[in-house]
């Protein structure tokens, strides 16, 4: 009787961890689930599609060039650019996970009402993380931003 229980034990455990291994955890930057592109974007800041990165709070959303999963969000601060992934950092993708400016001072999430202050990209409601923040290099001399990771 003994052996049947530590059986049951045994089959309950790798049940239990084969199930945890491929549902959607959590690394330190996004969910695992969260999908992996590659990013190698170039934005002509002086193209009047870019007008609003001309000044410090300015933002837009990219959607061509394979901009992430679901497009990004770029915003000029005081110390150069910021950009997000569209994609929530904290749920596995959906219809309803892709990220968006609100009042032009906050990111926020449609499907659970997670937010992030747009400039810092730091979370003040429901998520812990970050969005998914990409590199940027901003040449001032001809006006070019390139984004990639």
């Amino acid at each position: 009787m003994k052996q049947v229980g530590t059986l049951i034990t045994a089959v309950f455990i790798l049940v239990f961890s084969a199930l945890n291994l491929t549902s959607c955890g959590r690394t330190a930057e996004t969910v695992s689930c969260f999908p992996d592109t590659n990013i190698n974007v170039v934005l002509n800041l002086n193209l009047p599609a870019y007008q609003s990165l001309q000044n410090v709070g300015g933002w837009i959303y990219v959607n061509e060039q394979s901009p992430g999963t679901r497009g990004l969000i770029v915003v000029r601060t005081t110390t150069g650019f910021k950009v997000y992934d569209r994609n929530a950092p904290h749920l596995c993708p959906d219809s309803n996970t892709t990220l968006m400016v609100t009042d032009n001072i906050k990111i926020t999430c449609a499907k659970d009402g997670a937010e992030w202050i747009l400039y810092t990209g730091e979370p003040t409601q429901i998520a812990q993380v970050p969005p998914k923040t990409y590199q940027s290099n901003y040449n001032a001399g001809t006006n070019i931003l390139n984004i990639y990771n």
